[in-house]
C-alpha cells in the first residue's frame, strides 16, 4: 500500500473519532477487527478521496444503527418462507478458491424472486452479507494466517430471460444496499453459461461501469469449469460448472454433487442454524427487542439507475428483435 493511500487511511481513521458509541459499535462489527482494511475498502470504493469515503462510511454507519443490522443474524425468517427464498433467489458457497477465499454461487439466470415478499430477499441477501463479514471471512483469515476480506463470485447466467425485467427494480436495490454499505467485497466475478441475451446486454453495459468493476468481470467460455479449475480445486466448483454443457438448474447436480443452491446444502445449513441460535441468545437477553426485520430499499445511484435503465432498454430491443412482444413491465415503472 502506497504512502498517500496511507495517509488517506490515518485521516479517515482520525476523522470518525467523532462518531457516536453506537456508531463505533457498529464499526467493531463491521471489521472484526481489521479497522484498517475495512477503512481501505471505502477509500478503494470513492478513488481514495477521504471526504467522499468518509460520507460513505458515515451513511453506512447510520443505515446500520437505524436498520438495526447488527442484530440481523438473529432475525430467523420462517422456515417455510426460508424455503420459498431460497428456491427463488439461487445463491449459495460452494467452498474456498487456491487462496481461501470463500467462493459464492449465484444463479443468476433462473432466480425468479417470486415466492417471497421482497423483505424476505432483502433480509436473506442482508443476513447472507454479515454471516459472510462476521463468520465466514474470519474464520478464512484464521485458517490462512492472514486477512481474507473478499470471495469470488461466479454467475450462472443459465435460462436468462427477457423476463427477468421483471425483478430489475428489486435487483437494483439489493445491489444498492452492497454498493453503499458492503462495497469491495468481491474479488473477481466470473459470469458462465452465458446466453446471447446476456453477451448482447454485456457490449452495452460493460462501458457504463467503473473501471475497477469492469477489471473484475471475467466472462468464461461454457460452464467454465477449465479456467475456474485454475482459481479453485474441483471440490470447490459449483455444481453448473462441472460438466461442460451440464448448465444449472433448482434440482439438478452433477452425479453426487451437493447443489449449493438448496437449502440442504452444508452452508445454508450452518447458516440457519447460526441464526436460530443467535435469536436464543437474543431472547434469553432482551425479548421485547424480538420482531421482524424490515430496510427500506435504498434510492439507486444516478450511475446504477442509468446501468438498469440501459439494461431495460437493450432487453426491450432484444425483444422486438425476436418478435415476441409481450409486454414485459419493470416493477415500480
Amino acid at each position: 500500500m502506497g504512502l498517500c493511500n496511507q495517509d488517506a487511511i490515518k485521516q479517515l481513521q482520525s476523522m470518525l473519532e467523532n462518531v457516536d458509541e453506537k456508531q463505533k459499535i457498529t464499526f467493531e462489527n463491521m471489521h472484526q477487527g481489521y479497522p484498517t482494511e475495512t477503512l481501505a475498502r471505502f477509500l478503494k470504493a470513492r478513488d481514495w478521496n477521504v471526504a467522499k469515503a468518509h460520507k460513505m462510511i458515515t451513511d453506512c454507519l447510520q443505515w446500520r444503527v437505524e436498520n438495526e443490522i447488527d442484530n440481523v443474524l438473529s432475525k430467523p425468517i420462517p422456515l417455510d418462507v426460508y424455503k420459498a427464498v431460497r428456491d427463488s433467489q439461487l445463491i449459495g458457497m460452494s467452498g474456498y478458491s487456491k487462496e481461501g477465499l470463500p467462493v459464492i454461487a449465484i444463479g443468476v439466470g433462473l432466480s425468479t424472486f417470486d415466492k417471497a415478499s421482497d423483505k424476505y430477499y432483502v433480509q436473506s441477501h442482508i443476513q447472507m452479507n454479515e454471516y459472510r463479514d462476521r463468520v465466514v471471512l474470519p474464520t478464512a483469515s484464521k485458517k490462512q494466517g492472514h486477512y481474507i476480506g473478499t470471495c469470488v463470485k461466479v454467475l450462472d447466467m443459465t435460462g436468462l430471460k427477457i423476463s427477468a425485467l421483471n425483478q430489475l427494480r428489486l435487483l437494483t436495490a439489493i445491489s444498492t444496499i452492497d454498493d453503499l454499505n458492503y462495497p469491495e467485497k468481491t474479488d473477481t466475478y466470473y459470469i458462465v453459461n452465458a446466453p446471447y441475451v446476456f453477451s448482447a446486454c454485456w457490449k452495452v453495459v460493460k462501458p457504463l461501469l467503473q473501471e475497477r468493476t469492469r477489471k473484475k468481470v471475467q466472462v468464461l467460455q461454457g460452464c467454465g469449469k477449465e479456467e475456474l479449475l485454475k482459481v479453485m480445486d474441483y471440490e470447490s466448483l459449483p455444481h453448473f460448472c462441472r460438466k461442460e454443457g451440464s448448465g444449472s438448474s433448482k434440482h439438478r447436480v452433477a452425479g453426487d454433487t451437493e447443489n449449493c443452491f438448496s437449502l440442504d446444502s452444508s452452508f445454508h445449513q450452518q447458516l440457519y442454524n447460526f441464526i436460530k441460535q443467535q435469536a436464543v441468545l437474543m431472547q434469553s437477553r432482551s425479548p421485547i427487542r424480538q420482531g421482524s426485520f424490515y430496510v427500506n430499499l435504498p434510492e439507486p445511484d444516478p450511475d446504477d439507475a442509468k446501468i438498469a435503465k440501459t439494461i431495460e432498454s437493450e432487453f426491450h430491443k432484444l425483444e422486438i428483435q425476436n418478435g415476441s412482444m409481450n409486454g414485459v413491465a419493470v416493477n415500480g415503472h
